[in-house]
């Protein structure tokens, strides 16, 4: 009799319960804990769709590297214009110089002979208006180091690199004052030295290659330029 009392109040055994996993023992439910944890912390959720990594996340889109470099040489060009007078223009002499009213005795460069000069102005003048195009190497459209590597080709039989860069490296530095016709003076558009060319007429007039105006001649004196300017190379000596 006392024995079936006894056997009366005894509490049951604890059961193996349920859990999101299936029923598991107790020890069972610290191993699922964990994996629930290991799922959080990659970043694999129930509901099926993948994590995403922060650097991947919408909306936070990076430049690369070249964008990023156009856009800030971009942002400083743009700083630099924020005066109204700071804006390209051509020369109102320009006319002059195409018509040969205007002979730049006096800023003559020795070593290019008066034929040889006449041929360069005349490789100058010919492509007058042409509109600018990056790569563009003719009449259909022609960059700034294009324009000056095909009048010294033309007219002296000089060959030049290809970039504006690759020619600021070659002949001798000119200091301003002594500039001569035919020298070739480098100026930062860009954020970069040496990211366009001319070539000296004389006068403080060039004749370039223009992104906004084509070819066309303008003046060291304008603010813009004088702003931008780097130096000169005297390629022919």
């Amino acid at each position: 009799m006392n024995r079936t009392r006894h056997e009366t109040i005894e509490k049951p055994r604890c059961k193996p319960g349920l859990s999101l996993f299936g029923r598991v023992d107790p020890p069972g439910i610290f191993v699922a804990l964990f994996v629930a944890l290991l799922f959080v912390g990659t970043g694999i959720g129930f509901s099926g769709c993948g994590g995403t990594a922060p650097r991947f996340r919408s909306g936070d889109s990076r430049p690369s590297g070249s964008a990023g470099r156009t856009e800030t040489a971009r942002l400083g060009k743009d700083s630099i214009r924020a005066r109204s007078e700071d804006v390209e223009t051509s020369s109102d002499a320009a006319e002059s110089v195409l018509s040969g009213k205007r002979s730049f005795k006096t800023e003559r460069n020795a070593s290019i002979s008066n034929l040889d000069q006449a041929k360069m102005m005349r490789e100058i003048s010919k492509m007058m208006g042409v509109s600018y195009k990056l790569g563009g190497v003719d009449e259909n459209g022609i960059d700034c180091s294009a324009y000056t590597m095909t009048v010294y080709k033309n007219s002296v039989g000089k060959p030049l690199p290809r970039s504006s860069a690759e020619q600021y490296k070659i002949g001798i530095p000119v200091q301003t004052e002594n500039l001569k016709f035919g020298d070739l003076v480098f100026f930062n558009t860009t954020g970069e030295t040496a990211s366009h060319v001319g070539i000296y007429l004389g006068d403080d007039l060039f004749a370039h290659a223009s992104v906004s105006l084509g070819v066309t001649i303008s003046s060291l004196e304008s603010y813009y330029f004088k702003q931008r300017y780097n130096g000169a190379r005297r390629i022919v000596e």
